[in-house]
This record gives C-alpha cells, structure tokens and sequence, in this order.
C-alpha cells in the first residue's frame, strides 16, 4: 500500500519528487501501515543510541553484501532480509542515516537494485532529525515476519563494472571524492599502520578522464538538499542525456551522488561503479591519472 507523496515545495521542482520526504512529513506518519523505516548509517553503534521511532537497521556491509563474494547479497538473501525486518514489496520504504545520508542513499540504491515499488530518502537524514529534535527511540522494534518474494537483483541499468570502464570510457566519468583524493595527493588513512603492513589503497588518483565533483555540494551543512537551481547549477557542464557513471572510495558517497543525478536532476543513462577506488586503486596495470581538474 503505497504511501502518499510529501508535497514539499523544494520537492516538487525535484525530477522524481516521490523519491524524498521531509522530517515533518515522516513524524506525522510514523506507525501508519504500509509504512517501514530504515535506518542505515557508517557508524553501526548510532542506532543503538536513538533512533527513528519503529525505525529498522540495516547495516549497509553486514546485511547488504555477500560474505563470501565481493558483491550484494542475492534475491533469495535479500527476500530472507526483509521478512526478518518485517517488510514487505508494498510498503513505502523511507531509508534514512548519518554522515548527510551518503550510507542510506546506498542502501536505497541497493532497494532499487531489487526492485522495491517504493523507496524514499528522508532528507537531511539522521542530522536534520536530529537536529530539530524530534522524538527518538531506544526501543527495537518487532514485526512479524513478512513473505517477501524473492526477486533476482537487476544490475544492469545501475551498476558499471571495472571490466566495463577498462574497454569504454564513459562519455561522463565523476569522481565524487575530495580534490585531494581525485589528484592523488591524500595521504592514505592507514599509511601509519603498522611496519610491513599494506595500505588500504596501494594506487593514488583518480581513473583516466574522471571529472572530479565533490558529493557534498548538493547539500546545506545542516544535510537538507539545497534546491534545484543550486543542484543544477553544480552539474551545469554535464549532459543529463549522456551515459554517466558516478565512483569515489566505497560506492557510498557516488550512490548519493548517483541519487541527486537522476531523481533531483532527471540523468537518463546513470550508473554506479560501485567497486570505486578501493577496487581500481588495487587492481594490477590499470591506469591510473593523477593532478588536479577538481570541479
């Protein structure tokens, strides 16, 4: 049962307005049937010290991927999921998180991935729930087990792979990652490391012919989208039309840019290489840029 649409102003000149909701929107409707809320974060222990009210974790390296194969979990591990969490394929999907939603945006992503009807990202996320104070909970909260069906992942209209970035360049390539990352001059968070111990990352730069446009500039600090003029005005120089694949360390930060590209900006042909640097920087004789060109 499909939830109605947050009539938001800001939302409404979005391209895919359906895909967002507002604090305001989501307190008025908490406990409404039909209506699930996900809480995905980077730092796993935030739920544990509040949390959406009726909210439900999901923990974006636990619960989404493989843990044998780099890769998500399949159809059959995904239905398994959300009958645990007591969802099921007709409710209205709000996901939500910390650090700006940039996790929670992955996992909507993944949602898309499989298909769900109905998945929205709250906006400004864990930070701007927070931020206005509004109630929160310490309580887990128990659904009975639903009967998801089990459908297979679709990856091809959402995931580039590294296979198909080494035998075409995109026509639109976006590493959202800091400048510092982009022209290799970041010094690697685990280079103090123990002796004899290999960094996280063995390569430093950016993929030949990326273009480099930071995640975070479609957002206020306070984590709220800005609107859509700002938006678009940071994305000015790219064809919306064109095949564009978005990266940066994880996947996780591009899944939010990959968000604002094609349900606040409408991108036609839009994809996640969701290998990222943690992938390209380590594979053997792929080549790799380095300097500046940050947008």
């Amino acid at each position: 049962m499909s939830i109605e649409l947050d009539d938001n102003p800001k939302f409404k000149d979005f391209a895919h307005p359906e895909k967002f909701v507002s604090a305001a929107w989501l307190s008025a409707r908490l406990g409404k049937p039909g209506l699930r809320v996900v809480e995905s974060d980077e730092d796993a222990y935030l739920y544990d010290i509040g949390h959406i009210p009726g909210a439900v974790r999901i923990d974006w390296h636990r619960d989404l991927n493989d843990p044998v194969t780099r890769d998500f979990i399949d159809g059959e591990a995904f239905a398994k999921l959300m009958s645990e969490r007591g969802i099921t394929r007709d409710d209205t999907i709000v996901v939500y998180g910390d650090k700006s939603n940039w996790w929670a945006a992955y996992t909507a992503w993944v949602f898309e991935l499989f298909g769900h009807p109905d998945v929205r990202l709250l906006d400004g996320g864990r930070d701007a729930w927070m931020g206005e104070e509004r109630d929160t909970s310490f309580a887990v909260p128990e659904f009975p087990a639903s009967d998801y069906p089990v459908v297979e992942r679709n990856d091809a209209p959402y995931r580039t792979f590294a296979a198909d970035l080494l035998a075409e360049t995109p026509a639109q390539l976006i590493d959202a990652r800091p400048a510092d990352q982009y022209d290799g001059t970041a010094k690697d968070p685990t280079a103090d490391r123990a002796p004899g111990k290999s960094p996280s990352t063995l390569r430093h730069g950016h993929i030949p012919g990326a273009v480099n446009v930071t995640w975070g500039r479609s957002l206020f600090p306070n984590a709220l989208f800005k609107d859509l003029p700002n938006i678009a005005a940071i994305y000015e120089d790219f064809d919306p039309k064109a095949r564009t694949v978005v990266y940066c360390q994880l996947g996780e930060s591009s899944a939010h840019t990959w968000y604002v590209l094609n349900h606040i900006l409408g991108f036609e042909n839009i994809s996640l290489y969701d290998g990222s640097w943690a992938e390209w920087g380590n594979m053997v004789r792929v080549p790799v840029e380095q300097g500046s060109g940050a947008s």
